[in-house]
């Protein structure tokens, strides 16, 4: 499968992403006041099992009009029996911008749910695969390129965390390096980092959230508003970043090609590449 066109530049890209019970009306709308760049109702794991037709169609009445965020929806898990409910309520309303798909493990599984989705307007809407298990993991890159519609990778962190039996922090390093290469090598977006549980750590978040970024990840989904500020901070560049991505530029405007700057920093074509992304994600505090 052809993977999707190149990156859209960091500028364009969503820093947090607030998910919301979708069994919770008034938290959704909420949610869609408080600054999100994207709001995630979630019908899955938010809901308990006597919710969900509720939480369904609430949501359907919701989103059949469009709303001031995007808005995705978490869909139920695509090997059990709501899922298919789910997309036929949903994916063709206009207030979807696109549907999170939980617990996805391998290729078919988007090719199975575009072949049975359709989007307001016609078409497929965007599909975003969490991944949230060794077998997920292993088929990053084929997820990632299994169908057109798909605009992003994640993971879920939790039950990665379960189904690896990991105890620390640090054994989910390798699955987020493996899921940020997966999603450039086929053309989308570097992923979002999985939520971070407590609502009450920020610095923890904030801690949690430079490593993210060390890694390669673009933003942040959270659990509660409280989160979204520290979520932007920790993405977004620093001063001295600024001032050093703007040194790089002038210093390769005035001398095309390789070369060394005063301060000892060598920078080439990757170096200049990189400082107009930082520059462009500067531009979002605009």
């Amino acid at each position: 499968m052809t993977p999707p066109p190149d990156t859209p530049p960091p500028a364009g890209l969503p820093l947090t992403w607030l998910y919301a019970p979708g069994d919770r009306p008034h938290v959704v709308a909420g949610a869609l006041a408080c600054g999100a760049d994207v709001v995630v109702i979630d019908l899955e794991d938010a809901v308990a099992p006597d919710r969900k037709e509720y939480a369904r169609a609430a949501t359907a009445e919701l989103l059949t009009q469009p709303q001031p965020v995007p808005v995705h929806v978490r869909i139920n898990r695509l090997d059990g029996p709501l899922a298919a409910a789910d997309l036929r309520a949903l994916a063709h309303l206009p207030g979807v911008a696109g549907l999170r798909l939980p617990k996805v493990a391998g290729p078919e599984q988007i090719v199975r749910v575009a072949a049975r989705t359709v989007a307001a307007g016609g078409g497929v809407p965007g599909l975003y695969a969490l991944l949230e298990s060794a077998q997920g993991i292993e088929h990053a890159h084929a997820i990632a390129t299994a169908h057109r519609a798909v605009r992003g990778i994640a993971l879920g962190e939790a039950d990665l965390r379960g189904d690896l039996g990991v105890l620390d922090d640090a054994g989910l390093d390798w699955p987020r390096s493996r899921v940020v290469v997966a999603a450039r090598a086929a053309g989308l977006p570097p992923p979002a980092q999985s939520v971070h549980p407590d609502i009450r750590d920020l610095d923890g978040l904030a801690a949690s959230c430079a490593h993210g970024r060390a890694l390669g990840f673009l933003g942040r989904a959270a659990i509660h508003p409280r989160q979204l500020p520290v979520i932007e901070r920790a993405y977004l560049p620093t001063p001295r970043e600024v001032e050093d991505a703007e040194a790089v530029l002038k210093a390769a405007a005035a001398q095309p090609g390789a070369q060394a700057l005063p301060d000892g920093r060598f920078i080439d074509a990757a170096a200049v590449t990189a400082a107009r992304r930082t520059l462009a994600l500067a531009a979002r505090r605009a």
